[in-house]
């Protein structure tokens, strides 16, 4: 698990920043196409075996430092989520894109997981009000 000062921007070694760069920018532009053709990208990765728990860590810290502070547009859990599991994918790897909701307040969100661990989904307030997946992908 990576600490990150308040403020600060996490860091990753420059492999996996460039493998969560380009990985990012695939998520971006697939942002743009309806969410069964993201689903369908995804699942082109189900015959690979998972990535280890260790990885997807380092996978996602990598992929949040690759967000650029100048980019105009959203870039939040479902792009950031898309974009671990897409890294995961250029790198041999799998890891379950995982779509999610709660009640009160209604919200919704998206996480990267493997089996028995999962990135991204425990964030602000998820403590008190835990989110339920809703779909789990591949």
């Amino acid at each position: 698990m990576t600490v990150v000062a308040p403020g600060a921007r996490p860091t990753a070694p420059l492999h996996l920043r460039l493998v969560a760069t380009v990985a990012l920018a695939l998520s971006l532009a697939l942002c743009h196409v309806p969410l069964r053709r993201r689903i369908a990208v995804v699942r082109q990765a189900r015959r690979l075996p998972y990535v280890s728990a260790r990885r997807l860590d380092a996978l996602y810290t990598a992929t949040t430092a690759a967000v650029p502070l100048w980019w105009p547009g959203r870039v939040a859990c479902m792009e950031i989520s898309l974009a671990t599991v897409i890294a995961a994918a250029l790198t041999g790897r799998r890891a379950r894109w995982v779509l999610g909701a709660r009640f009160r307040p209604d919200a919704a969100h998206a996480w990267a997981e493997v089996p028995g661990h999962a990135v991204g989904r425990d964030i602000g307030d998820a403590v008190d009000q835990p989110w339920t997946a809703v779909m789990r992908v591949p």
